[in-house]
């Protein structure tokens, strides 16, 4: 867990990682305290990256480098994909993953689903240099539900999905998002070129084990499954996505396929992802390797559990 204690010269945001290790963050104004019924909410100013948000007192995003993580998340999906028609965002309660892959002109149709309503509410109050807007762009459904629930309800539908759910603490709400059995439906709601892309947590040396069983999962549902990671500054730690597919092979298109798409979608304004580093962020080092060989397939009735 993290604390929050005042200093001289403002107050301190610690924040655990693991018993070996503990994150400090200088706030400089607080702009917003809340609680909703499923968590938390603290949106502050920190020194050196700007505006922040705080779920259950671990840092989510940061302004000055967020772009860092919601590129990562999004782009490589929606670029894997010939034509994003139909996409879901699961989670993502700032609204700039929606953003990203709203700047896919050939999205005619997206869905947010955010079981904390209260949560989006305040960030699109508080936090509207995330959303720019997305939130209520002509294209955008928002459903405030339980992700699950929604996803089942649908079948050979949505072209990309984009997981961008909390980590599965126990007394989190996403504990069971990342199981084989949602994967399962999750395939069930894409069509056949389908592509889903996972937030799936950190790959440093001392706890990557979430993230090699979330791989091993998702190869339990999906032919193709595309490991990737890159650096999060605010986060103090390289994150870790997985690309899953259906048909599509992000390894297979070329530079000169990558800024096509971007070009024609009209994808401008990217800080972090382009053709190049596109492919250099599937290059995954031996470590997340082995702890990819190392983990287990999880399910409804073994779960992950955070244990750090």
């Amino acid at each position: 867990m993290a604390a929050a204690h005042h200093v001289c010269g403002g107050m301190l945001i610690s924040e655990t990682h693991t018993d070996a290790m503990q994150y400090v963050y200088r706030v400089k104004h607080v702009y917003h305290m809340e609680e909703t019924p499923y968590q938390l909410a603290w949106v502050v100013e920190l020194e050196g990256y700007g505006k922040a948000l705080f779920l259950d007192k671990k840092i989510q995003s940061a302004l000055g480098d967020e772009y860092m993580f919601h590129e990562p998340m999004v782009q490589p999906g929606m670029t894997t994909h010939p034509n994003p028609k139909r996409i879901l965002v699961a989670g993502g309660g700032e609204g700039a993953t929606l953003r990203d892959a709203l700047k896919h002109k050939t999205v005619e149709a997206a869905t947010m689903v955010d079981i904390d309503e209260q949560l989006v509410k305040m960030c699109d109050k508080w936090m509207p240099e995330w959303h720019q807007n997305s939130f209520h762009d002509a294209r955008t459904t928002m459903v405030y539900d339980d992700a699950r629930k929604i996803i089942a309800q649908h079948r050979n539908h949505f072209d990309v999905i984009i997981s961008d759910l909390t980590d599965p603490l126990e007394e989190g709400p996403s504990q069971m998002l990342f199981t084989k059995e949602f994967y399962q439906m999750i395939s069930d709601a894409l069509t056949d070129e389908g592509v889903l892309t996972v937030q799936s947590g950190c790959t440093d040396p001392l706890y990557p084990h979430l993230y090699g069983c979330i791989a091993q999962t998702l190869k339990e549902v999906f032919p193709i499954v595309r490991p990737y990671w890159c650096f999060v500054a605010s986060f103090m730690l390289p994150w870790g996505f997985i690309l899953a597919s259906k048909k599509h092979d992000p390894l297979e298109l070329t530079q000169a396929d990558i800024a096509k798409r971007l070009e024609e979608r009209g994808v401008t304004g990217l800080r972090y992802y382009d053709p190049g580093t596109h492919f250099g962020m599937f290059q995954i080092p031996p470590y997340v390797r082995d702890a990819i060989a190392r983990g287990r397939v999880l399910t409804d009735d073994q779960p992950y559990f955070w244990e750090a």
